[in-house]
C-alpha cells in the first residue's frame, strides 16, 4: 500500500510552516513519526484557538 502523494504534500506544508522545517528534514522522517508531528501541530492550533 502506498501514501496518497496528496496527502504527504499538505503533510510537508503543514509542519514546514509551523515548524520551519526544510522538506528534505520532514522527508527524513518516518511515516509514524511525521504523522505524530501533523496530530501535535493540530493539537497546539486547536489549544491556542481556545478550543481544547
Amino acid at each position: 500500500m502506498t501514501y496518497a502523494t496528496d496527502r504527504l504534500y499538505e503533510e510537508i506544508a503543514y509542519v514546514a510552516y509551523h515548524f520551519h522545517w526544510s522538506m528534505d528534514e520532514i522527508l527524513d522522517l518516518e511515516h509514524r513519526d511525521r504523522r505524530r508531528y501533523t496530530d501535535q501541530i493540530a493539537a497546539l492550533v486547536t489549544r491556542a484557538a481556545g478550543g481544547g
